[in-house]
Order: C-alpha cells, then sequence, then structure tokens
C-alpha cells in the first residue's frame, strides 16, 4: 500500500535520529590516515605525516611518532605481546610502551618500502615491492620469505596459513610460512591488483582493484566470487571483521557491513566526510575508519542495530540505495521482477519529487535539484528504501 503523506511525515520524524553516524576523531581533522590498530585500550593510526595515539578508543588522538624518521606514510599496524609495530616508507620501526617512542628494526630488508604487516604467534610478516619478509625475533632480524620481487600490497593471515594480495599478480597462499608460495586465482577474472585481504573464520575476503569490488573465497582461495549484493563495484582498501560484523571500506564509496558472511551489505556512510577508505579496525564498542582526507572516525557498534544505510532491512534484496548519503545522484539496484515498474522517490512531506521507471537492475537518476533531506525511493508501491540526500 502507498504511504500517506501524513505516515511518511511521521517515519522522516521518527527515522531522523536512527541513522547511524560517525564521529570525527579529533587530531586527525584534515590529515591522511593509512592503517589503524586496537591493542586494549590503545589505539593508533598512521598515514602521510606519521603515527598518533589514542588512549580514550579513538575519541582523541596525537601525534605520536618520536624515532620515526620515515618520510612517507605509515602504512601498516601491528603488535604482539611486547611491542607494537609500524611499517613505513622506511622499513619497520618498534614500540616497546604503546606507541610513544619508536626504534628502527629493519636489518634484513632488501627494500625498506612497505606496505602491510602482521603478527602470527612468534613470527611477523611485512609485505612490499620486495615480497615477503619474516621476523622470529620481535623484528630485530629479517629473512626473505618468498615472491622475491613481486610488489605484495596486503597481507592476512588464516591459522598457520598466509594470504597475499599483489598489485599485478593476484593472490597467492603459502602453508609452510613463505617458503612455497601458490597462486590462487581461479574466479578472479581480469582482477589482478589487490590492496586489502581479511580472513573470517574459514572465509577469505579480498579488495580488488577499480571495476570490481570484494571477493570471497570460503574453500581457503581455491575458487572466487565477485560479491554484489548491496556493494558498489569499485576498488576496495580495508577490511574488518569479528565473530558478528564483515567490514569493507572502499576507494570513494565509503563503508559496508555484512551479518551473513557477505551475501548481503549495508552502507553506513552518514557523518562520514571522506568516502575514500584506506584501512578499518575494530574495538569491543567501535567501528574505526582511516579516510584518505579528513582523518580518522569512529561509528558505536551499537548504531548498526539502527543504522538504516542503503536499505530498510525488511526489503533486503529487493530495492538497494548507494551511496548513502548522496550528493547529485541516486544509484539503486532492483531485483529482475521489480524491472518494468514504477518508480517514485518521496519528500518527507510525501510529495513525490522524482518518478519513472525501472528499465534495468542498476538505475541512475539525477538527483541534483533535490534539497538535503531524507528520502525515500518506491518501486511498484511495496519495496521502500530509505536514503539521505546531503
Amino acid at each position: 500500500m502507498k504511504k500517506t503523506a501524513v505516515q511518511l511525515l511521521v517515519l522522516c520524524l521518527l527515522n531522523f535520529s536512527s541513522f547511524a553516524q560517525w564521529q570525527q576523531s579529533l587530531g586527525t581533522t584534515g590529515l591522511n590516515m593509512q592503517s589503524l590498530l586496537v591493542n586494549g585500550m590503545y589505539a593508533y593510526a598512521g598515514g602521510a605525516t606519521g603515527a598518533y595515539l589514542s588512549t580514550d578508543t579513538a575519541a582523541n588522538f596525537i601525534f605520536s611518532n618520536s624515532g620515526n624518521n620515515a618520510a612517507g606514510p605509515t602504512r601498516g599496524l601491528t603488535h604482539d605481546n611486547t611491542y607494537t609495530y609500524t611499517c613505513t616508507s622506511q622499513g619497520v620501526f618498534r614500540s616497546s610502551n604503546n606507541g610513544t617512542t619508536w626504534i628502527s628494526k629493519s636489518i634484513g630488508l632488501s627494500n625498506l618500502l612497505s606496505s602491510g604487516i602482521i603478527n602470527v604467534g612468534t613470527r611477523l610478516f611485512i609485505v612490499g615491492p620486495g615480497g615477503v619478509y619474516m621476523s622470529t625475533d620481535n623484528a630485530d632480524n629479517w629473512t626473505a620469505a618468498g615472491l622475491t620481487g613481486t610488489d605484495v600490497r596486503c597481507i592476512t593471515s588464516m591459522q598457520d596459513t598466509l594470504y597475499v594480495g599483489t598489485l599485478n599478480s593476484g593472490i597467492y597462499k603459502s602453508s609452510d610460512w613463505g617458503q612455497n608460495w601458490i597462486s590462487i586465482n581461479n574466479g578472479l577474472g581480469s582482477a589482478n591488483g589487490f590492496r586489502a585481504i581479511e580472513c573470517k573464520d574459514n572465509t577469505v575476503f579480498a579488495g580488488g582493484p577499480i571495476g570490481t569490488g570484494v571477493f570471497r573465497s570460503i574453500d581457503f582461495g581455491a575458487t572466487w566470487t565477485l560479491l554484489s549484493s548491496g556493494l558498489p563495484s569499485g576498488s576496495y582498501r580495508g577490511f574488518a571483521s569479528n565473530n558478528q560484523y564483515i567490514f569493507a571500506g572502499s576507494f570513494g564509496a565509503g563503508v559496508y557491513y555484512s551479518t551473513d558472511n557477505g551475501n548481503n551489505w549495508t552502507s553506513i556512510n552518514t557523518g562520514l566526510l571522506d568516502l575514500t577508505i584506506f584501512d578499518l579496525e575494530l574495538s569491543t564498542t567501535y567501528i574505526i575508519a582511516a579516510t584518505n582526507t579528513q582523518g580518522v572516525f569512529r561509528l558505536p557498534l551499537t548504531d548498526l542495530n539502527s543504522a538504516t544505510g542503503i536499505e530498510e532491512q525488511r526489503n533486503i534484496n529487493t530495492v538497494n540505495v548507494f551511496p548513502n548519503p548522496i550528493q547529485t545522484t541516486i544509484n539503486f539496484i532492483a531485483e529482475n521482477k521489480m524491472i518494468g515498474h514504477d518508480y517514485s522517490i518521496y519528500d518527507c512531506f510525501g510529495k513525490i519529487v522524482l518518478f519513472g521507471k525501472v528499465d534495468k537492475n542498476k538505475m541512475v537518476v539525477d538527483a541534483s535539484n533535490l534539497i538535503n533531506g531524507i528520502y525515500w525511493v518506491t518501486i511498484a508501491n511495496t519495496a521502500t528504501a530509505k536514503f539521505i540526500k546531503q
């Protein structure tokens, strides 16, 4: 049944505060941030200007880069039971005092430029244009661990199996700590550049280049599937996950999350001042995002229960709107059964401000003349999704 103007007005008033709202972290405004880490009460952010430290779950950051002489960005962060580590354009730096000061730890690295670092048990792994390197002595010394000369951009682990994404050679995995690597590109098509990779339980997620999106493997990398339900095509640069959620950060379309292991995705972009995401991290209470030009943002996980994102939960897989909030265009995806039906876009007063016919799955509608506010798109008077125009 079509909603009346009164019903839509009531929904507008009731739901205005229900949108999940990102909060910008103080001390990072206007900064390029490329990496994040949470370790207990400490949160770390790294980017073009070095490393930053927070002791209040990313609400406030202070510059904390003493001893780190890297002339370029801090691109990765990890920790073990004793130390905190960064990987930078000038190699690895280690801190024994929770990021207050840093010392260089790059002996054995053939190329100091690095792209990612992780801790797996008693081992550290770092990746970059020189391939993969491993340390078994808390970064005091590094030795080559395969893929020499390959530009490796990201690394993750599933128990004792390593997965890496490369710039031009797709994805590899190793089950013997880097002694041997095998190419695992079945299902990736022509996609060969990967800058983000994440293991969640027994699933691997990989962020592909422009024109692709997020790939998923549920058979340990043997085959890959490109995910699409609620995720726009594009490049993805960051992931974060826990037992309940998987989050994906896109290059230009903001943050998306899934509660069903990637089958369906919802956008959560309200309050984000920059939709280009370089990294994501989870604390026990927040999802944290590192952006290209506006620093760090955080969003309470409890807000996800009320996040409208790209669609109403009752309409999953029926009509999806992205990105959300929108700027000048509305992109929405409809099921095949919706093709041929009329769509209408309502404002908070129940007035139809735009209308047309769904002639394909993915529609792009000019919204440049809409004023800022909350709107609904309805197809065939049954499928409805809510979005914000900023």
